[in-house]
Order: C-alpha cells, then sequence, then structure tokens
C-alpha cells in the first residue's frame, strides 16, 4: 500500500500537468475537449480508484505469487528479460480482460465508468472504476507464472503498464503513419470510446495494437465517420460513486423483476445491456437511439459553480496526497477512516456539481465527520506536527463549504444558467 501511495505522488502532478496543457492547447487551437466539469469529474473518480487501491479494498481469489508457486516450469530472476515478459504478458491479459468486460452484462460495471464521459480528453483516462473489488483475471498470467516471472515484477509492471495507457486519450493527435500498426494510438482508441454502431466493441488492445488485429476485433478510425463518445444509456451524473455502481443497479432491478428464474440467473453473463424480453417497455431505461442527435450532460452551469468544483478538487487533491505520503503514520484502521472522508467529499461536491439538492446534506455530513475527527483524535491524523493551526484552517474551510454549498442550492441554482461547460 505505501509502496503505491509513493508512486501515486509522483504521478499524479504528471498527469495534472498534461491534462492543463491539453486544456490550453485545446483553447489556444479553439478547439477545446476538456469541459472544465467534465475534467473535475474524471479526476475525482481517479482519486476515488487510486484510494480504494493504496486501501488495498479488493480481493483476488487465486494470487499470482501462488501461480508461480505451483505451476513455474523455470524461475527468473528481476531482468530486463522479466519485465519485458512480464509487460507482454499483461498487455495479454489486459486485452482479455477488457475485452470480456465489454461482452459481459455483469463484468461491464466495473468498466462503464471509464466509458461514461461524453468527451474524449486526457482527464477521462483517469475514469476508473471502484466497482472491481474482486480480481478474476489472475488466471490470464499463467504463461508469466509458467516461466516463473517474480511477483514483484508484475507488481511493479502492472501500475506502470496503467500509466502508459494515459497518453492517447486525446483528440489533438491524428494518426501516427507506422505506429498505427504496432501500439494502440489516439485514433485506435477513439474508435474503441465511440459509440457510433460501427466502433462500438472494437479495439480493445491496451498497448499492443496487434491483438485486436489477431482476435478479430481491430477496426480503423473512418474519416467519413466522426466518433461521438459516451455510453449508449448515459449517465446523466457526473457523481463517480454513482456511476460506478449504475449498470449494477439496474441488473439487480432487472433480475428481481424477471419473472423466469431462467432469466434471472442468466442476465448477469448475457452480452452487455441485455435484458428480458420487454424489459425496455415495461421499465424503460433511457438509452441514446441517435448518436448524431442527443443533448450532452450538464451543458449548462454557473460560472460559479464550475470554479468551485474545481477548487473542491484541487483541496481534495492535497487531502490524498497528504494521506498517500503518511500512511505508515497514519496507520490501522485511521487510513480507513481518512479513505471514508475522501469518498464523503467527492460524493458530495459532485451532488453539487448535480444541482442536487441533497448536496447540503451530504455537505453537512462531511462537515460532521470532520468535527468528530479532530475532536477524537486532538487534530487532521498528525497534520499539526507538520503544519501548526491546521484544525483552524479545515475547520475553516469546511464552515466556508457548507455555507457556499447552501448558497449554490438556494439562490445559484435558481438563477438562469450563465455558461456553457465549454467556455
Amino acid at each position: 500500500m505505501e509502496e503505491y501511495g509513493k508512486i501515486l505522488i509522483i504521478a499524479t502532478p504528471i498527469f495534472l500537468v498534461l491534462i492543463i496543457i491539453e486544456k490550453i492547447y485545446g483553447i489556444y487551437k479553439k478547439e477545446d475537449t476538456a469541459p472544465l466539469i467534465d475534467s473535475v469529474s474524471s479526476i475525482s473518480s481517479g482519486i476515488t480508484n487510486s484510494v480504494k487501491d493504496v486501501l488495498g479494498l479488493s480481493l483476488t481469489f487465486i494470487s499470482y505469487e501462488w501461480l508461480v508457486s505451483k505451476i513455474a516450469v523455470f524461475h527468473l530472476e528481476a531482468s530486463v528479460l522479466s519485465y519485458c515478459i512480464a509487460f507482454f504478458v499483461i498487455d495479454f491479459y489486459g486485452y482479455w480482460s477488457h475485452r470480456l468486460a465489454h461482452q459481459i452484462n455483469f463484468l461491464w460495471n466495473k468498466h462503464a465508468i471509464h466509458h461514461s464521459s461524453e468527451e474524449f480528453n486526457l482527464a477521462c483516462a483517469l475514469r476508473q472504476p471502484i466497482a472491481s473489488l474482486v480480481n478474476l483475471f489472475t488466471f490470464l498470467l499463467i504463461p508469466a507464472a509458467l516461466l516463473g516471472v517474480p511477483a514483484t515484477v508484475i507488481a511493479i509492471t502492472l501500475p506502470l503498464h496503467l500509466f502508459l495507457q494515459f497518453w492517447y486519450h486525446t483528440k489533438h493527435i491524428k494518426k501516427m503513419g507506422f505506429i498505427e500498426h504496432i501500439l494502440v494510438t489516439p485514433s485506435h482508441h477513439r474508435v474503441h470510446h465511440a459509440i457510433n454502431p460501427e466502433y462500438l466493441d472494437k479495439n480493445h488492445s491496451q498497448i499492443f495494437i496487434f491483438w485486436d488485429k489477431l482476435f478479430g476485433t481491430f477496426q480503423a478510425e473512418m474519416d467519413d465517420v466522426p466518433p461521438v463518445f459516451g455510453i449508449t444509456r448515459p449517465v446523466q451524473t457526473w457523481n463517480p460513486i454513482k456511476i460506478n455502481f449504475q449498470h449494477l443497479i439496474l441488473l439487480i432491478k432487472d433480475a428481481w423483476r424477471a419473472e423466469n428464474w431462467k432469466d434471472k440467473f442468466t442476465i448477469w453473463f448475457k452480452p452487455t445491456g441485455w435484458r428480458p424480453e420487454n424489459f425496455e417497455e415495461k421499465y424503460p431505461v433511457h438509452k441514446i437511439e441517435n448518436v448524431y442527435d442527443f443533448e450532452k450532460y450538464g451543458t449548462q452551469n454557473s460560472q460559479k459553480l464550475v470554479y468551485w468544483s474545481v477548487t473542491q478538487m484541487l483541496i481534495t487533491l492535497l487531502f490524498v496526497t497528504y494521506l498517500f505520503d503518511n500512511i505508515a503514520k497514519i496507520g490501522l484502521p485511521n487510513i480507513f477512516v481518512y479513505g471514508f472522508f475522501i469518498l464523503i467529499t467527492i460524493y458530495s461536491y459532485s451532488e453539487l456539481m448535480d444541482k442536487s439538492k441533497y448536496a447540503i446534506f451530504w455537505e453537512g455530513f462531511r462537515f460532521l465527520i470532520v468535527i468528530a475527527i479532530i475532536s477524537y483524535y486532538g487534530d487532521w491524523f498528525g497534520l499539526n506536527q507538520v503544519f501548526p493551526f491546521s484544525n483552524y484552517i479545515i475547520l475553516s474551510f469546511l464552515s466556508f463549504s457548507f455555507i457556499a454549498t447552501i448558497y449554490f442550492v438556494a439562490i445559484d441554482f435558481k438563477s438562469p444558467p450563465g455558461i456553457t461547460l465549454n467556455s
């Protein structure tokens, strides 16, 4: 946990700088692809995912280390060769776990968050799941286990492999010549994120594009079919925690309402989006029929709300950085209390971004959590030792935030919208 937290402390500012550069470049080119509130939602999703990972809130039924101990034919040391093998096998693993997430109903729940943005930019790369609480795909790493690639090599290579998927989430890089034949490029991945019928469920590769060509899921981006982004059942919320469980909630409801016991069981394993017969009429769910004619979610917000949302996200990043940098000092079970505070924080300000009146409740709940923590521990998880008066600063900010939330719900939301998100 601690090691991964240190890695994220290094990676996070790099991602943020690149996101800001893309935003500035888009404004300069008069082709801004990164609306601020959409980016706040995306970065907030990345925060929830990283907190889940750092806290170890996931289960692996079959660990890679166990696989190596049971089936390894060779025993490689950590070397350039073992890292290359690990990277190649992880990419194979990534292709199939990614493809299955698109093809099986219950697996789609953990991946829908990544596709939920109706934009395509570097920030949306950070839309990663908290709903993936169980890892079912360790068996796909069997080739590496057979060769005896050490578990430590896999543990280092996995986050590196994930971070290398960040750069191609952009509309500003067009086709890249001969590289298109080897690596996944922005053009390939625009196809993958598109909801056009011509592009659905294509290009599942993560680093090497040849997996799609080998297994029949490749589709080149076509000049006459501009990609349209999102998911066909739009999430219609900025709240990343809600998005993480929307599809699962629909599956549970449909399984409960299904009269046929076979449907109650098989709905989980059917192709993504499948529902029992006549359910679309009996229990309709909003679906995009014409990808070229639909209204994007939340395209009107006041300038105040936009900038306040950015401020909340940046301050949350400061809280998260302190957690990641002091995991050992904060210790168990306190890191879980801290993680709960982060999740409530994101839930609260994203409810405000959705213009929900319940944002007042969630912000008040967050304020009470902070008061309880400082009252019980005496300070904010040892922060006073590093930064005197931190208690007063945190309580002052949370007080102001609560008042601001009341203002937005009671006054700002009742005023005519000021600007579009793209401004």
